[in-house]
C-alpha cells in the first residue's frame, strides 16, 4: 500500500494511522530502502509503502503485562 505523509509524519504515525498499530515499522524500512537516512520527520507529500495488514500480532507476540 502507498500513502503520502503529511507536514510533521514520522514512520511510526503513518503506520499507526493506517494499519493501526507502530509495531510494522521494521516491515516498512525494509519496503523503503534509504528511508531511515532521511531522518524521524518525513518531507511532507513523501510516498510511503507500507506493509498489508495482518491479522497476527506482528513483531513480537511475548507480551510483557505490568499489571494484572
Amino acid at each position: 500500500m502507498q500513502v503520502r505523509a503529511h507536514q510533521g509524519d514520522t514512520l511510526d504515525n503513518l503506520c499507526h494511522r493506517h494499519l493501526g498499530s507502530s509495531a510494522y515499522v521494521e516491515a516498512a524500512l525494509e519496503l523503503n530502502p534509504g528511508l531511515a537516512a532521511v531522518g524521524p520527520i518525513l518531507a511532507n507529500g513523501q510516498a510511503v509503502t507500507l506493509p498489508e495488514e495482518t491479522t497476527a500480532t506482528p513483531a513480537n507476540t511475548n507480551l510483557i503485562q505490568l499489571w494484572d
